[in-house]
């Protein structure tokens, strides 16, 4: 039998994770863009689930703006 193609769960409901080991993965390798992308995933997440106010959503909407920006900055300053 071939687990190759057997969804162990999902991160944030977007993120496939293959099994315990690629979780692991994901964690011992985490750099500063990773790291990012994740807490933006779940802030997303979180928010399609309702779990913040209308007050918390516009504070890390604006949040979440500001960073991607300062990134896009840095990466255009870079080339």
């Amino acid at each position: 039998m071939n687990n190759n193609n057997k969804v162990f769960g999902k991160l944030f409901n977007s993120i496939e994770l293959n099994s315990e080991e690629h979780l692991d993965a994901i964690i011992q390798t985490l750099n500063k863009e990773s790291a990012l992308y994740f807490l933006i995933q779940s802030v997303k997440f979180a928010y399609q689930n309702g779990v913040y106010s209308m007050g918390e959503v516009e504070v890390i909407s604006k949040s979440i703006r500001i960073l991607l920006k300062q990134k896009e900055s840095v990466e255009q300053s870079e080339n």
